[in-house]
């Protein structure tokens, strides 16, 4: 079932997504070689409850940490360990979800470790590119399809996979609501998208080829040719006309500066 919003509920949603957005600038300041995983995990809690919020996927289907933190072939939900150092040419996607006055937020950004090598850095902008190519589609009148082939035409005609088995959804009141948000599809095709709906778009795009696996920690997943992949994620209201977009980028990238890609 889809659950449409009113302008009140969707602004309560965009709280939680500049929390959301805030709390990855914060781990924007600390990513470098030499820095765990585990360190970025605490620094986001600790400024999500700071801000008098709860981290959204924590215990979530019994999630062990408070942040994603998923490092060069992982394509997405790395778990956060004291053993994951980064070095200097990695890349981490960090998403980070946040509860707050009954909606979730939900965003994601992959970051650059000291010096990344420039076809990665082109994987990333152009899987961030493509992100805003399906935001371009979400609006009223339109289709699901439409968001997907969008995505998906994108990253193809440079060469890049789209990953079929993860995909983006609706977000509201709980933190995966219908209807899925594929980063593939044909135009014209699915539900037809309304006002007051609310979607995580998040495509998660490979330098090599679509295929993933499941690690055994029972969360983790990575390209099965070990080559990178790049996730980024935004939330945002189904409008006549433009998507509204819950949560922004602006914050990392102030903290970015010169870096950002």
């Amino acid at each position: 079932m889809i659950f449409l919003k009113s302008d009140g509920e969707i602004e309560l949603l965009r709280a939680s997504n500049q929390i959301v957005s805030k709390a990855l600038a914060e781990v924007a300041k600390l990513i470098a070689p030499g820095v765990t995983t585990a360190q970025l995990d605490k620094a986001a809690d600790e400024f999500i409850r700071d801000n008098k919020a709860v981290p959204g996927f924590f215990g979530y289907n019994g999630y062990p940490k408070s942040i994603c933190t998923s490092v060069n072939e992982e394509v997405v939900h790395g778990i956060p360990s004291d053993k994951v150092i980064l070095k200097d040419g990695d890349i981490v996607s960090v998403d980070i979800g946040v509860y707050l006055n009954g909606f979730h937020g939900d965003s994601a950004y992959t970051f650059c470790v000291g010096e990344v090598a420039p076809e990665i850095k082109a994987l990333m902008k152009t899987t961030k590119e493509s992100l805003y190519k399906g935001i371009e589609n979400a609006v009223e009148g339109k289709r699901l399809g439409d968001i997907g082939y969008a995505i998906q035409t994108y990253c193809e005609e440079r060469t890049y996979s789209v990953v079929r088995e993860m995909v983006g959804h609706g977000i509201g009141r709980d933190l995966h609501e219908d209807p899925q948000v594929l980063n593939y599809g044909r135009r014209g095709n699915g539900t037809v998208l309304k006002k007051g709906m609310t979607l995580a778009i998040e495509p998660m795009i490979n330098l090599g080829k679509k295929n993933v696996v499941f690690e055994k920690d029972g969360w983790t997943v990575r390209t099965a040719d070990r080559k990178p992949s790049a996730h980024y994620e935004h939330s945002v209201a189904i409008r006549r006309g433009k998507a509204d977009v819950l949560s922004t980028f602006e914050y990392i990238e102030k903290v970015l500066g010169s870096r950002a890609i």
